[in-house]
């Protein structure tokens, strides 16, 4: 199966959910020794929000980000941030803030070659597409309509 721009950038999605999944803290077992901290009402009247109930990632999800993460060698420092950002949800703005592009276009472009890239050597590589994306190819909306 060849691997397209968008089958890429539909993984790298996924492995940017499932890094927002994983625990925050360290391996468990290692804990504090002292005593938690008794709270009050005035205390509890600065929290805003409820702590969210942090849906953890699936073996093969977590299977898969590791895949991922094994891509970015391949890859110019620059454009792996790039494509992280860009995963992560960052706007187009900030991105063309914080690389230096000229605009949203030029910033859409270099993402664009840099999922080009990545697919290109994925193919040229001969590596398996992770079995959920197999004959779920999404639309390659980066080819203008024929």
């Amino acid at each position: 199966m060849t691997w397209t721009p968008p089958l890429v950038e539909q993984i790298m999605n996924e492995a940017a959910t499932t890094l927002r999944r994983l625990p925050a803290h360290g391996p468990s077992g290692h804990r504090s020794s002292w005593p938690r901290p008794l709270r009050d009402a005035a205390d509890l009247a600065d929290c805003v929000d409820p702590p969210r109930l942090r849906l953890r990632p699936s073996p093969d999800a977590i299977d898969r980000l590791d895949l991922v993460l094994g891509w970015m060698p391949w890859l110019a420092a620059d454009q792996v941030k790039l494509l992280w950002a860009r995963a992560l949800g960052v706007p187009w703005r900030r991105i063309c803030l914080e690389f230096g592009f000229g605009g949203r276009t030029s910033a859409w472009r270099a993402w664009v070659a840099a999922l080009a890239t990545l697919s290109a050597r994925l193919t040229r590589e001969r590596v398996a597409v992770p079995r959920p994306y197999v004959g779920a190819l999404p639309p390659d909306r980066f080819l203008p309509n024929s």
